[in-house]
């Protein structure tokens, strides 16, 4: 396992920044800070139910505007493209700051949902959807950045796994609108009025969240240090920088046909109803959240590093189960694949917990939102590259569950790398964990 990070001029937690006065890492959660962590969570149920749009909405919008399946696909890889935005966006959080961008996020991406609702034609829809997808990815990116930044050490990673509970909640809520839409006969385009709506609700949360401290210390300095996308790979964050963008594309191809296709497995390859598929679909979801608060204690009880290790390895052997199971005559297949699904879903929101945690505390504040802008495009790139692959190479595998099977296994290497490459930063000061110390004397050297 990677060691602890070094300890700059032989100090430890806030002694490292003396020079940087900041609040206490180590006093309880204030209620100024409760209530900023409430509009915060409100703010990422809302980004959870924008996200899963898309995918909920595909089979009806694709009926709208007569896409055929490899039009679907040039949707998504539409959608895609605005991870170049939301990497344009979460650098402005570094540099503007978190709360500007959150604004500027529940501002546009409002309106860019009601253009995606009344679009005429999948041209107009998909533009508006990269303007809702960058916006979106950005208010992740800041919303993440300040609960790392706001919550003492001991609860950095609760406020993670809160986050993740937030954006499934946001997430759930979709799933359940749509089958109520298509029962009274309304449009799909009526899912679109719940982000549509926040243009009413969310500037006034967002103003309800005050500016990140470590942020207004960075911008308030007398010499501001001036820092770039790329600047993620300077010397002192290169190998963790290439090492997590590595590990994250790996997990990335990994877990894009597992998310894409565990419902087409269990009723078109094991020929289960859609009533039931749906059942266990909806209860192992649910129950997998519990992965939420289970890896926020294990990474705060064993460390970020062995939480990702496990749970990542985890994730991709269950999910192989999943797609290479049940065996032959198994008597309930509707079982094997709703354990399966909950635990893999379990394995994979904790492993997400940790991860998120880890990004957020490896990084200085001057590139903590930056280098989660880059976390996004390279996922997308996986996802696009996974899409490719199962498009191309399935028939020749034996079958998209085949094939998603053996992808899966992507996830173990990356769990692994990140093992050996990465330091752990359970108990750390974000600026001891992130280097702050150092990144300030390059800075000024420069």
């Amino acid at each position: 396992m990677a060691n602890m990070p070094e300890v700059f001029g032989g100090l430890i937690g806030e002694e490292i920044v003396s020079d940087f006065p900041v609040a206490p890492e180590f006093a309880e959660i204030s209620a100024e800070s409760w209530r900023a962590v409430t509009m915060l969570l409100v703010v990422l149920a809302f980004q959870g139910y924008a996200a899963t749009v898309p995918t909920i909405a595909a089979p009806y919008f694709a009926k709208t505007f007569h896409l055929s399946e490899p039009a679907i696909a040039r949707a998504f890889a539409g959608f895609a493209l605005s991870s170049f935005g939301a990497l344009a966006l979460a650098r402005m959080a570094d540099r503007v700051g978190r709360r500007r961008v959150l604004m500027w996020s529940a501002v546009v991406m409002p309106l860019a949902a009601i253009g995606a609702a009344t679009a005429p034609g999948i041209v107009a829809f998909v533009g508006y959807m990269i303007v809702v997808e960058a916006f979106l990815g950005a208010a992740l990116a800041s919303s993440i950045v300040m609960l790392a930044e706001i919550l003492p050490i001991q609860r950095r990673a609760d406020g993670q796994s809160w986050g993740g509970l937030s954006t499934a909640v946001g997430g759930g809520l979709c799933v359940f609108v749509m089958p109520v839409l298509e029962t009274f006969g309304l449009s799909w385009r009526w899912s679109l009025a719940i982000p549509a709506a926040g243009i009413l609700i969310l500037p006034l949360v967002v103003r309800a969240i005050p500016e990140s401290r470590r942020w207004e210390r960075e911008s308030g300095e007398a010499t501001p240090r001036r820092t770039h996308f790329y600047d993620v790979f300077v010397p002192l964050y290169r190998k963790r920088a290439i090492t997590i963008i590595v590990c994250s594309l790996l997990v990335a191809i990994a877990g894009e046909g597992v998310n894409s296709y565990s419902y087409y497995h269990a009723v078109s390859v094991i020929g289960l109803s859609a009533a039931l598929a749906s059942t266990f679909t909806i209860i192992g979801g649910g129950l997998g959240m519990l992965g939420f608060p289970l890896g926020a204690w294990a990474a705060e009880r064993y460390g970020r590093v062995p939480t990702i290790v496990t749970f990542g390895a985890a994730s991709s052997a269950v999910a192989l189960a999943y797609f290479w199971g049940p065996p032959v005559g198994f008597a309930h297949p509707a079982l094997w694949l709703g354990a399966a699904f909950l635990f893999m879903n379990a394995a994979s929101n904790a492993l997400t917990v940790a991860a998120l945690a880890a990004i957020t505390e490896l990084f200085p504040t001057a590139l903590r939102g930056t280098m989660l802008g880059w976390f996004a495009l390279v996922t997308a790139f996986g996802a696009i590259g996974a899409e490719s692959t199962i498009a191309h190479f399935a028939s020749a595998a034996g079958g998209i569950s085949v094939l998603t099977g053996w992808i899966s296994l992507l996830g173990i290497p990356g769990a692994i790398l990140f093992g050996l490459a990465i330091d752990e930063t359970r108990g750390l000061s974000l600026d001891a964990a992130s280097r702050e110390a150092a990144f300030h004397a390059r800075s000024q050297a420069n």
